[in-house]
C-alpha cells in the first residue's frame, strides 16, 4: 500500500510537461493498481496532446478465458460514445440540406407518436438527441436490453407512445437511448444508407479509424477483441458479449484506443481529416458542442465547474478556470468506457475497459487530467477505491438481507397460492410476462426477451422476488402484485432490490395487467 501511494504522489506532483516526456512506468503502475483495486481484467489507455499520441497502451488481459494481453489495438464496445457519431452524421445531413435540427420528427417518420398528442407534433430531431423528452431515465430500454429480445426499430417507434412521461417536455434531463435509436432511423431515411453503412463509409473511413466497426456483428476479425466481464454474486466472471443490433445508433460502435485517439484528433482539428478534407461545416461543428439541456453542478464540484449539460451527442462542462471539456461515457453489460477532450489544451484521454466499474476509468482519467490542469495530489485511486468498497459492501449486505427474508418466507402459511398468481401479465410496450408453477416453484419468463427468465420467490403476502437465471445481470427485482376482492392477482409492478442494477433494466416502467 505504501508503494502504491508513493507511485500516485510521484504521478501527481510532476509538471504538466510530464506526458510529453512519457514516463511510461509511472502511468503503467497507476493502471496496474487500478486493475487490482477495482477487479478489472483489462484496461487500455490513450492520451493525445498537441496532435500527437503520447501514450497508447493496454494493461491486463482482454479475457479471463484466453488470458491474452490487452493492447492499444484491442477492440472494445465503446457503447454510448457512439452517440457523438450519430449526431455528427445528422449534422452532415444538415450541411447537405436534407435535414434541419428543428425539423419535426414526424416530417421524416410520420408514424412517430408519443403519449401526448401535442408533444408528438412538436418533437424535433434536436429533441431526439438531447435527453429532454420528459420520459424517465432509460425509459423503454428493455426493448433492446439485454440482448436476446426480438424488438425491432419499427417496434420501438410504435411502442414509445406507451411510455408515460415523468416530467414536462424539455424541462428536465433524463438519459434516453430509444430516442437515439429513432434518430438513427431518421439518418437512414434522409441519407438512404443504414446507420452502420453511413458511420463506416462517411465518417470512420475518411477520418482514418481503420480498425473500427459500426457494430459488433460487423467485426470480421476477432483475433484481438475483449470478452465482457462483470461482477456476479460477488465474483468477477467472463460473460458473453451483450448488445442488441437494434440499438447501434445509441451504442453499437467497436473501436480501440488508437482509433479513438484518431477520432479525438480529428474533432479537435475542427472536423478536418489528416488529408485536409473538411467533413462538417464550421457552423454545424460549432452546433454539436453547444449546450442544449442543462444539468446541475454539484456545490463541491471536483473541477470548480460553473456549468454542465448535454449538447448534441456530448456532455459539456468547464474545468478549472473555464477550460471547456467535451466528454462522454459508455456502458454495456460487461464493459465501460470514457472519452474526454479538453480542446483548449489540445488534450484527449481515452480509457476502455472490459468490466463494469466506472470508478476504474474515472481514476485514470481524473489523474491524467489533474496533471495537465495543475492540481496537486488528490489520490483518486485511494478515494474512489474506498467509495467502491463501501458501495459494494452496502449493496451486497442489502441483497443478503432480502434473500434471508426470502428464505424465511418459505414458512409463511399466509402466502398466496399458485392459482392466485400464475398467468400471463401484459405491458403495452414490453409485451407478455408469463408466471407459471411447476415442481413446487414459480417461474417468471419475459416472452419477447428470451434471456429474462428466472425463479419467482415469495417475499411476503403481496410481493415476490424475481431472481433471474443469468446472474451476470445483477438485476433481481421485487414483483409487487395487486389483488381483487377474490384474492386473485389483477396486475403487478416491479422495482430493483439493489442499487447496483443498471438503469437500462427499466422494470419499474412496466405496468403489468393480468390477462
Amino acid at each position: 500500500m505504501k508503494f502504491q501511494k508513493a507511485l500516485i504522489l510521484t504521478f501527481l506532483f510532476v509538471s504538466t510537461s510530464f506526458f510529453a516526456q512519457i514516463d511510461e512506468l509511472v502511468l503503467d503502475d497507476l493502471v496496474k493498481n487500478t486493475l487490482h483495486t477495482f477487479d478489472v481484467p483489462g484496461i487500455s489507455v490513450g492520451i493525445l496532446k498537441d496532435g500527437k499520441i503520447v501514450y497508447a497502451k493496454g494493461h491486463g488481459v482482454r479475457s479471463l478465458t484466453n488470458k491474452k494481453d490487452m493492447n492499444e489495438n484491442t477492440l472494445v464496445g465503446v457503447a454510448s460514445n457512439s452517440k457523438g457519431f450519430t449526431c455528427f452524421a445528422l449534422a452532415m445531413m444538415v450541411d447537405a440540406g436534407k435535414l434541419n435540427w428543428d425539423d419535426k420528427v414526424r416530417k421524416h417518420i410520420p408514424e412517430f407518436q408519443l403519449a401526448d398528442a401535442w408533444i408528438t407534433e412538436e418533437f424535433t430531431v434536436r429533441d431526439l438527441v438531447t435527453h429532454r423528452s420528459g420520459m424517465g431515465l432509460g425509459a423503454g430500454d428493455l426493448m433492446f436490453f439485454p440482448e436476446g429480445n426480438d424488438f425491432t426499430t419499427k417496434d420501438i417507434i410504435n411502442n414509445v407512445k406507451h411510455l408515460k412521461p415523468e416530467s414536462s417536455f424539455r424541462s428536465k434531463f433524463a438519459y434516453n437511448n430509444n430516442m437515439f435509436i429513432i434518430a438513427g432511423e431518421v439518418l437512414k431515411r434522409v441519407s438512404g444508407l443504414s446507420w452502420e453503412e453511413f458511420i463506416e463509409t462517411k465518417i470512420m473511413k475518411p477520418v482514418g479509424m481503420i480498425n473500427s466497426k459500426a457494430s459488433y456483428n460487423r467485426v470480421t476479425n476477432r483475433t484481438n477483441i475483449i470478452d465482457a466481464h462483470t461482477r456476479a454474486d460477488g465474483k468477477v466472471i467472463q460473460i458473453p458479449h451483450d448488445w442488441s443490433e437494434t440499438a447501434n445508433p445509441a451504442g453499437g460502435i467497436m473501436s480501440n484506443v488508437k482509433d479513438m485517439l484518431t477520432w479525438a484528433n480529428f474533432l479537435m482539428n475542427d472536423a478536418i481529416t489528416k488529408n485536409g478534407k473538411r467533413l462538417l461545416s464550421e457552423n454545424q461543428f460549432h452546433e454539436l458542442w453547444q449546450l442544449q439541456t442543462p444539468l446541475k453542478v454539484r456545490k463541491n464540484d471536483s473541477y470548480n465547474s460553473n456549468f454542465k449539460g448535454y449538447g448534441l451527442g456530448w456532455f459539456l462542462t468547464d474545468v478549472k478556470g473555464g477550460y471547456k471539456q467535451v466528454y462522454h461515457t459508455g456502458g454495456l453489460i460487461g464493459t465501460v468506457t470514457q472519452f474526454t477532450m479538453i480542446p483548449d489544451l489540445d488534450l484527449a484521454i481515452v480509457v476502455l475497459t472490459n468490466q463494469m466499474n466506472g470508478n476504474a476509468f474515472n481514476t485514470i482519467t481524473n489523474t491524467i487530467k489533474d496533471s495537465y490542469l495543475g492540481y496537486k495530489n488528490r489520490n483518486w485511486l485511494q478515494k474512489l477505491g474506498a467509495n467502491n468498497a463501501k458501495f459494494l459492501k452496502y449493496n451486497d449486505n442489502l441483497k443478503a438481507k432480502i434473500f434471508n427474508k426470502v428464505a424465511l418466507a418459505k414458512n409463511n402459511k399466509s402466502l398466496p397460492k399458485p392459482n392466485q398468481i400464475v398467468g400471463t401479465y401484459n405491458d403495452k410496450w414490453f409485451g407478455n410476462i408469463i408466471i407459471s408453477y411447476d415442481d413446487n416453484k414459480y417461474t417468471i419468463k419475459c416472452e419477447r426477451s428470451s434471456t429474462l427468465i428466472g425463479e419467482l420467490l415469495p417475499y411476503n403476502q403481496t410481493t415476490f422476488v424475481a431472481k433471474w437465471n443469468n446472474r451476470s445481470y445483477d438485476a433481481d427485482v421485487f414483483v409487487q402484485f395487486t389483488f381483487n376482492e377474490k384474492g386473485i392477482t389483477t396486475g403487478a409492478t416491479m422495482k430493483y432490490i439493489a442499487p447496483i442494477t443498471d438503469f437500462s433494466f427499466d422494470f419499474h416502467d412496466l405496468n403489468l395487467k393480468k390477462q
